[in-house]
Formats: structure tokens, sequence, C-alpha cells
């Protein structure tokens, strides 16, 4: 993936620089020694992300082959995203046991690669009405997948507890239309999100 990377000069440029992958763009002011250190950090985080997204793919190719996980960068951090179903018996949140080796999988990098990175893990569901599983509603479910994942990554693969943050959704953050069975599965999903640490920096001239 090519990167895009402008210098910059103190005390006279104001640099703009743009996350290829996302379309983010993150403003530095007039050359603040602060803003030319953060644009060096920036730099090495997406490296870091960038590794990371080739690890993954390496990974997870037959999983990605079976349209089981995809992996991709986003305006967020870079996304793993699973078919719910690969994951979880339906209206379930116990993991099933041919969901571990692909969280296996994904763990070794959270463990080397991006080990300073923190990791938001998302549930999902599509927007048909809990009926026969026992769950008040659909966030209940999805919060429940989330932290299923985030136990297992935790208690199974030692991920560092202060780096995960688990988050249902339930139908709200659909990615397709919830009107045929295929987009309905797509929005049944699970979301391992690894955070970059940059944020966007805005500073008004005067400052």
């Amino acid at each position: 993936m090519p990167k895009k990377f402008f210098p910059a000069f103190i005390g006279f440029l104001i640099v703009i620089f743009t996350l290829p992958t996302s379309g983010c763009t993150f403003i530095f002011q007039k050359g603040r020694r602060t803003d030319v250190e953060q644009i060096f950090q920036l730099k090495s985080e997406l490296s870091e992300l960038e590794k990371a997204k080739q690890e993954l793919e390496d990974r997870l190719k037959d999983e990605i082959a079976d349209k089981e996980v995809k992996v991709e960068m986003l305006e967020k951090g870079l996304v793993i995203t699973f078919v719910a179903e690969v994951l979880f018996d339906s209206g379930k949140d116990k993991l099933r046991e041919v969901a571990l080796e692909k969280l296996d999988k994904i763990a070794v990098v959270l463990n080397t690669t991006v080990k300073d990175l923190n990791v938001g893990i998302e549930g999902h569901t599509d927007n048909e009405p809990i009926k026969y599983s026992g769950w008040k509603s659909n966030w209940e479910l999805s919060v429940a997948r989330a932290l299923s994942v985030l136990h297992y990554l935790l208690d199974n693969q030692g991920v560092d507890p202060h780096r995960l943050a688990p988050m249902g959704y339930g139908e709200y953050h659909p990615v397709t239309s919830n009107e045929t069975r295929e987009g309905r599965q797509k929005n049944r999903r699970v979301e391992i999100v690894i955070l970059p640490r940059a944020q966007k920096v805005a500073e008004s001239s005067a400052e």
C-alpha cells in the first residue's frame, strides 16, 4: 500500500496528512514541534496497521477465500469482520469450537505486531426481532457475543485486558439492507477493530 507523507518544516508550513485507506485527514499547524513528532508517530502507527493487515490476510487466507471473514482498513481502524454464523450458532453467544482456531490466528497478531494498540470488539445483528432465544432484544445478544470474543482473547490468549473494550450495537449499525436473506447475514457480524492511537488534530492558528 503506498504511503502519502509530507515533510514538515518548523515555523513555515501547515502540514495535512491523509490516511490513504480511509480518507481521514490530520491537520498540523505551523510546524509546532509536537505536531512534527505526531506526524512521525502517525507514520509509525500506520506502518504497524499495514503490517498487521498483511499478516492477518496471510493467516486468514482460507477464511477470507470462503467469505467467512474480511480484513480491511477503515476510518475507525483495522477491522476484522466475522460473519456471525462462523463464531456462533443462531441466537447463541457461546463460541463454536470451529471458531477458536480462527480467533487464535488473530490473537497472535494482537500480541505481537500491534501489541501496544487498543482493540474494540463489536457485536452486530440483523433487524429480526428476538423470538425464541431468550434474549430481551438484539442489543443484549450483540453485547453478549462481543463479550464472548473478548473473554476468549483475554482468558485463552492472554491479550491485555487494558486494551480490550466490548460494544454491542444490535441492529442499529447495518452494513447493508435487511430486506434480503443475504443482507441480513452480512449484518449479523462481529468486528474486531484494531484502533490507531492517533486522533484528528485541529488547532486554530491563534494557538
